[in-house]
């Protein structure tokens, strides 16, 4: 059944995919952060590095976009989940998982200052309890247990639009903070207001969403036979209903993170590449 409902989505967006959402200005491959197992784990607000992880989100990197240099962050389990930036991309909030003596799994929480070069502990948690929050954000959005919290001014509340009994996974805050985008495991991807409101559905195959300005989301369309994923495109999608396609057929393109002007992703060899846009 969900082969086939996958099947019906796939033709789908290929009926609708031919709006024009973004022009792609170019397409290159960032050599410096293609390597085996490679994986993006964020692009900077302002767009001049990436930050690079591997399958297993071990570990991050710095790569510049201008100079091609590439600087280790750290080497830490888990480091490379759900990144969080300040406004000015100047500092990030990262993770580092570990197994107590005891067998509990905890994560200790890290703010990296990268102009300065400067890093600190500013939490330690139980793995399940995994929620980051950049210091000073007055609103922020926490994704845990595949459940998701807005915090405004220190105060946690809760926010499920389709009900307390699903998954939410892949939850992001829109660059002005009013809107949140989220996965819904085997329903979707959808759009609601900050505190939970007005939810509406963007697609079924809009997986690992993220915003690219208040408006267009950026995502993949990955297909599976089950075991191994056969292809993956890189999508444009507005909160309308428009559906654009951005990557070739031949390109396995996953996991995508964008900012205004720039898409990046990997692909399945671990070769990572820039979409200049507009």
């Amino acid at each position: 059944m969900r082969k086939t409902f996958l099947f019906l989505a796939a033709c789908l967006v290929s009926m609708v995919a031919s709006a024009q959402i973004l022009e792609v200005v170019s397409v290159q491959e960032l050599k410096g952060a293609s390597y085996q197992d490679a994986r993006v784990a964020g692009i900077s607000p302002m767009g001049d590095y990436v930050l690079m992880t591997n399958g297993s989100n071990q570990g991050l990197k710095r790569y510049d976009i201008a100079t091609g240099e590439m600087s280790v962050i750290t080497e830490a389990e888990g480091a490379g989940f759900n990144v969080q930036f300040a406004q000015d991309g100047k500092e990030i909030v990262y993770r580092e998982r570990y197994t107590a003596e005891n067998k509990s799994r905890y994560s200790n929480i890290y703010h990296a200052n990268l102009t300065e070069k400067k890093q600190e502990m500013i939490a330690k948690q139980q793995t399940n309890n995994d929620m980051m929050v950049m210091p000073g954000s007055k609103v922020a959005l926490q994704n845990s247990e595949c459940m998701m919290h807005v915090v405004k001014n220190g105060k946690r509340i809760k926010v499920a639009p389709q009900g307390n009994d699903v998954n939410y996974i892949w939850a992001s805050l829109s660059p002005n903070k009013q809107k949140i985008v989220y996965y819904v495991s085997e329903m979707g991807c959808y759009v609601c207001d900050i505190d939970g409101k007005n939810s509406r559905f963007i697609g079924w195959d809009c997986r690992a969403p993220q915003w690219y300005n208040n408006e267009i989301i950026i995502s993949m369309n990955d297909q599976d036979d089950g075991h191994f994923t056969q292809t993956s495109a890189i999508m444009a999608y507005t909160l309308d209903g428009k559906v654009q396609q951005l990557t070739s057929p031949d390109m396995v393109a996953m996991y995508p993170f964008a900012t205004e002007g720039k898409v990046v992703f990997s692909t399945l060899q671990g070769k990572t590449y820039l979409l200049e846009v507009k």
